[in-house]
Order: structure tokens, then C-alpha cells, then sequence
């Protein structure tokens, strides 16, 4: 059984009442577990602790704020789950960005911008090691045996989490492609 006296009431309050020892010791013993649940949704590592020290750091700022002590853990978690997404969406916007000077007109911009969110979405859709396989290598350009390692994985196991997560992200995405993907493609009509 996991150790909660990290969000005892008695000490969440405390620490609402502005109590740096309580303060201090809600947030040091939340990091173990806000940044465990960052890894799992975090597309590297480095995220992971970016994300974690953001919440706490959230935690920190706004923990007068928290309207019931029960509810620390669910709003430290969404607090991480927003800033990995929002990590993941400045990945894509990057890249749209470097694509920017390809756009001819303000309809062909409306049209990218929406296929981009397409892809964000099928990808956000992704079980959790298929997404960040494929974000670290796909998205991010990391080596395999790198992304293998820091997911915990062997290089047979990333190789095909990685394939499940492209033909997951084909399928999702079978709509959009147009007539140019040949005779196979559901997208097309015959």
C-alpha cells in the first residue's frame, strides 16, 4: 500500500494556511509520485521532469487555492497531464512553424492546421508506450536504442510498439489521405 501521509488532510491544511514546513513537506513528498505519473504520459524523460517540477512548482503557488484537501492528488495529476500535453503541442507547433513559408494561401493554412490537429488527436488516442515511442522516435528523431532504453524497453519491443502505433496512426488517419496513396487506401473511391 502507497504511503499517503504526504496528503494527510491535517498537513494539506496546514499548508493552506501557508505553512512552509507543511508546504515543504506536501511537495516533497508529492514528487515522487507527480513525476512517476509524468513519465507515463511525458513523451521523454526530460519532459517528465520538466512537467513534474511545473506542477510542484504549481503546487507551490497555488496550494491556498485548493478548495478540498482530498482533491490534491487529482489536481496534481491533471496539473502534469496538461503540461505534458501542452510540451507535446509545442513539439507540433515547432514543426509547423519550420512549414510555415510552404503555405500558399489562407485556405491551404485552414486545411493544415486541421490536418495537424487530426494527427494531434490520433496521436493523444495512442496507448501510453505506443505515444511516446512514437513521439521520442518519430517526432523527436531519437535513435531507437536510445528511446528502448529510457522507456525501459528492449529494441525488438520498441521496434514493434513503434509499428503498432504507425499502423494505429494510418488507420485513425485513413480519412484524410487523398487519392494519391493508391488503390488500397480506404480514403479513396475507385
Amino acid at each position: 500500500m502507497a504511503d499517503r501521509s504526504w496528503a494527510s488532510a491535517q498537513l494539506i491544511e496546514a499548508a493552506q494556511a501557508g505553512d512552509r514546513e507543511s508546504i515543504t513537506a506536501v511537495i516533497y513528498g508529492a514528487h515522487s509520485h507527480v513525476r512517476r505519473f509524468a513519465e507515463h504520459l511525458c513523451a521523454s524523460p526530460q519532459d517528465a521532469e520538466d512537467a513534474a517540477q511545473e506542477a510542484l512548482i504549481t503546487l507551490y503557488r497555488k496550494i491556498g487555492t485548493l478548495r478540498a484537501t482530498g482533491a490534491l492528488a487529482s489536481w496534481m495529476f491533471r496539473i502534469v497531464r496538461n503540461e505534458c500535453l501542452r510540451r507535446t503541442r509545442l513539439l507540433f507547433d515547432r514543426n509547423e512553424e519550420a512549414g510555415a513559408g510552404l503555405v500558399t494561401s489562407a485556405e491551404d493554412e485552414v486545411i493544415r492546421r486541421l490536418e495537424a490537429e487530426f494527427v494531434a488527436q490520433a496521436i493523444r488516442e495512442l496507448p501510453d508506450v505506443q505515444r511516446r515511442v512514437l513521439i521520442m522516435r518519430d517526432v523527436l528523431g531519437y535513435p531507437g536504442r536510445r528511446v528502448a532504453e529510457a522507456l525501459g524497453l528492449s529494441n525488438a519491443a520498441m521496434k514493434s510498439q513503434l509499428h503498432r502505433a504507425r499502423n494505429r496512426l494510418r488507420l485513425s488517419l485513413g480519412g484524410m489521405t487523398g487519392p494519391t496513396e493508391g488503390p488500397h487506401d480506404p480514403g479513396t473511391t475507385a
